[in-house]
């Protein structure tokens, strides 16, 4: 007789007949002719009461000695779905997230985009590995542009919420509540987001296929009160004068201050026509009261 028991993988959901019960649980028939190697869905992992003869779709996993075990918990993906999901454990080889079903599932290091934490959520993609057991991914790119749709009823300045789940040398891509894809360069950063973090980003820009450029800054004359301040406060830890200007390579500008050239001169512009900085030979200095008001 074929062994068909050798055939149900950990991570597969199957349908199992229930052959008999006792006062640990439900074994599960396995189809061999063998009741040693029925299944145990043990009652700790069965939602409703089970009879004989009484057919169960079930999840199997291996338990922490390495037997196929059975629960009704199912998953909440299928293999080549995304979702986004918590992780529940991290390792050096890689995370456990949960897809709701009875055990973690493993991801392994090279799926990661970037480093992952316990409690973050992000979006993965399930698949199975080459073992044959289930795993999964954060290199979601491809399914979250087929899932994706183009803004609608979007305007400059609006805000949007979505989660970070991708990086390339310009910036970050977030996907929206709306099924919005959304561009976050970097210079439109306030500090530097990890993948799967969920923010709230206004809009700069939409574009002609339907996505949108964001930024994690406020409004221009927003942007310029906090920039200034910003700028006040980094002169006032430095006894009043740094050897920052007009003149400062936008990099240095980026570095320092976490802002582009072009907002740096607008804040020191407004700085300068208040009375509360000067500058001198590529320097700025507090002039000693920055209580002016404009």
């Amino acid at each position: 007789m074929t062994n068909r028991a050798a055939a149900y993988k950990p991570g597969e959901v199957v349908t199992l007949t229930v052959a008999r019960v006792s006062e640990l649980g439900a074994f599960l028939d396995a189809g061999t002719g063998n009741s040693n190697d029925d299944i145990l869905l043990h009652k700790a992992q069965q939602t409703d009461e089970v009879a004989i003869g009484q057919q169960i779709k079930v999840y199997l996993y291996l338990d922490p000695k390495g037997r196929l075990t059975a629960s009704m918990r199912l998953p909440q993906m299928r293999e080549g779905q995304v979702a986004k999901v918590t992780v529940i454990n991290t390792s050096k080889d890689g995370a456990f997230v949960n897809i709701g079903a009875e055990r973690g599932v493993f991801m392994p290091f090279a799926g990661m985009r970037g480093k992952v934490r316990k409690g973050d959520k992000v979006w993965v993609k399930l698949y199975r590995d080459k073992t044959g057991r289930l795993a999964v991914t954060m290199e979601v790119e491809d399914e979250l542009r087929q899932a994706s749709k183009p803004a609608e009823n979007v305007k400059v300045g609006d805000l949007l919420t979505g989660s970070v789940y991708n990086y390339n040398d310009q910036g970050a891509f977030l996907f929206t509540q709306e099924r919005y894809i959304a561009f976050l360069h970097n210079n439109e950063m306030i500090k530097r987001p990890q993948v799967g973090e969920e923010l709230t980003v206004r809009v700069t820009y939409i574009r002609d296929d339907g996505r949108v450029n964001v930024s994690m800054r406020p409004q221009k004359e927003d942007a310029i009160e906090t920039d200034a301040a910003n700028i006040i406060d980094f002169l006032s830890k430095r006894g009043g004068k740094m050897p920052y200007s007009d003149d400062t390579p936008p990099e240095i500008i980026k570095e320092k201050f976490n802002i582009s050239k072009a907002a740096f001169k607008r804040a020191i512009g407004r700085l300068i026509r208040s009375g509360k900085v000067e500058q001198k030979e590529a320097w700025t200095y507090l002039t000693g009261d920055t209580t002016k008001e404009e």
